[in-house]
């Protein structure tokens, strides 16, 4: 039987649902699926110990929950403010029979994102996946408008923050290991009312690229996803409204994708099945081009 993927999930119109940032999974309409009651697993991942950022909401969810159902066990980093979002994802972990480790903290702090990876390595005895997927993002109505400090807040999250746990993650991830990036489409083809974000997502997937042949001689692996338009708390939360109101509207598919339509590209690149695969960018837009 087959699926229709025109049709599969909600088209817009969509309400409006203003949300302060980081916004909160259950307040959306319609609440996105992160693969709570579709992921299947088939033990791709067995045995090994994962990391995500941003991994209570959005994309991260998702990742965490269908990384659990292929046998990793899994720990999520989340901003402190999404303890409940991130309660959440530990049961679903746990129910699919993994251990889940909890760290709230804020990316644009060095010392946490070291701290993260050691907590990690040290729960699990070791650290073979890192998914560099938690983000900042504030739309901007023009230049004059974007404050010093919300610019720098983007990178700091953005492109700081993945370059500290990635750095220090080296110390313990062998040959073998598998380092994703969630960037994005906007690294390609930047929004005006997204500068800042479609800067240091561009900054991201040059940084895919670059650790791609700066690790290989370590054996590690590192690649980039770039989605298109998602469902997320990241929709209500940092867009105006008639955006939200259209959000996935101008893609070839006329909808918005859902986390849970991303989680098999993240297992796809984490799994040793993709032993040849590095420096890859894999666009997952719903048939939008990016050249």
């Amino acid at each position: 039987m087959t699926t229709d993927p025109l049709n599969r999930y909600p088209r817009p119109p969509f309400e409006a649902q203003p949300q302060d940032f980081p916004g909160k999974t259950g307040k959306m309409t319609p609440e996105p699926d992160h693969g709570e009651e579709s992921y299947k697993g088939s033990g791709r991942l067995s045995g090994k110990a994962a990391l995500i950022t941003g991994g209570d909401s959005g994309i991260g969810r998702a990742v965490a929950i269908a990384f659990a159902r292929e046998g990793a066990d899994v720990a999520i980093s989340y901003l402190p403010e999404e303890q409940a979002d991130a309660e959440a994802v530990q049961a679903w972990i746990e129910k699919a029979g993994r251990r889940a480790l909890l760290l709230p903290g804020d990316l644009k702090d060095p010392a946490y994102g070291r701290e993260i990876v050691v907590r990690t390595a040290e729960a699990f005895g070791g650290l073979d996946l890192l998914v560099n997927n938690g983000a900042f993002q504030q739309p901007n109505e023009g230049l004059d408008n974007i404050e010093d400090r919300v610019f720098e807040d983007h990178f700091r999250t953005n492109v700081f923050g993945p370059f500290y746990v990635t750095k220090a993650a080296m110390a313990h991830m062998k040959p073998g290991g598998s380092v994703i990036f969630t960037s994005s489409v906007n690294s390609k083809h930047p929004m005006p009312s997204l500068l800042a974000y479609s800067a240091t997502k561009g900054a991201l997937s040059n940084m895919v690229l670059s650790l791609a042949q700066l690790l290989s001689e370590k054996g590690i692996r590192v690649n980039g996803v770039l989605p298109g338009p998602i469902w997320t708390p990241f929709i209500p939360s940092g867009m105006d409204q008639d955006s939200v109101k259209s959000f996935g509207s101008k893609v070839p598919f006329g909808r918005p994708g859902q986390p849970a339509e991303l989680a098999s590209a993240y297992v796809m690149l984490a799994s040793d099945e993709s032993s040849y695969t590095s420096g890859a960018l894999v666009t997952v837009a719903g048939g939008m081009p990016v050249l």
